[in-house]
């Protein structure tokens, strides 16, 4: 568990270096050329600052063990954050395509330069080896404030190669691409946003298991001929994990030991599952 938090702090921080370096460029050589679509690049940075920033937080927090005041821990803390940052993410996207439909309306052009094409290739491997490194540890740890970074990366991989694809057709004065691509850019900020926006919130209302483990916790309470029946199966989110609780009914001869027996090793093999934090189990006659 401790490698985990460390894993996604290291992500947070390599988040946020990575995106301030190429929000400064970004900006500096967007505001220059006028470029909209490098603009809306820079702005997508800023966004992707606040996200790091959140991961960075939201993981400290969350890294936090049980206490007295939190019997399951902090781990609802990685959706607060998470949903902190696609509130951020919709609020920039339509800031965004505002200033960038006022730009197209206007008809401007921008100043073609080669920087800006050394600024997107630059911006495309940045966001390709965070996008690698983030993706790579979510598929270990299966964390949505590693989800919500690893999808920003890649979101910025394909958002940079529009920009580079407008910016060219500047070079043959097509410049009416460059603020399609900020609008295109700013849908997509938005989309993106939307989507973490909805996962958070699911967790945050307390949703309860998906259909596919509850099958396989059925599965396991069959296992065992004594228990008669398995009814009110409740589930609710524990930081990333679930926590479980189920009635069984068993012979009203059977002694209790035996029963509490029985209910602990369902417990034990139900909290061996992916996705459980705890299980609780209650026993009644049949």
């Amino acid at each position: 568990m401790e490698d985990k938090f460390k894993s996604i702090k290291k992500a947070g921080l390599l988040g946020i270096i990575g995106n301030i370096f190429l929000l400064v460029i970004k900006a500096s050589i967007g505001f220059i050329t006028q470029s909209q679509s490098m603009i809306a690049d820079s702005v997508n940075s800023a966004s992707d600052i606040l996200a790091s920033l959140m991961t960075f937080i939201g993981n400290r927090i969350s890294s936090e063990p049980c206490d007295y005041d939190h019997n399951f821990g902090h781990g609802k803390a990685e959706y607060i954050f998470s949903l902190l940052i696609s509130i951020i993410m919709i609020l920039l996207s339509c800031k965004l395509a505002l200033d960038t439909l006022k730009h197209f309306v206007q008809k401007a052009h921008f100043h073609f330069s080669m920087i800006l094409i050394v600024v997107c290739i630059v911006t495309i491997i940045t966001k390709l080896a965070l996008f690698l490194y983030t993706k790579k540890l979510y598929q270990k740890y299966h964390n949505i404030l590693l989800k919500s970074n690893y999808i920003d990366h890649r979101n910025d991989c394909v958002i940079t190669s529009f920009t580079l694809i407008s910016i060219l057709l500047g070079l043959h004065e097509i410049y009416w691409v460059d603020s399609v691509v900020g609008i295109g850019i700013s849908i997509w900020i938005l989309l993106s946003g939307f989507g973490i926006f909805m996962e958070s919130y699911r967790i945050l209302m307390d949703v309860s298991l998906d259909d596919k483990t509850k099958k396989v916790i059925m599965n396991l309470v069959k296992e065992h001929e004594a228990i008669k029946a398995c009814y009110n199966l409740y589930s609710t989110p524990v930081g990333y994990n679930y926590l479980v609780v189920f009635t069984i009914a068993v012979d009203g001869n059977m002694s209790t030991y035996e029963s509490h027996e029985l209910a602990n090793h369902l417990e034990k093999d139900v909290e061996a599952l992916d996705k459980i934090d705890k299980a609780i189990v209650h026993v009644h006659p049949y």
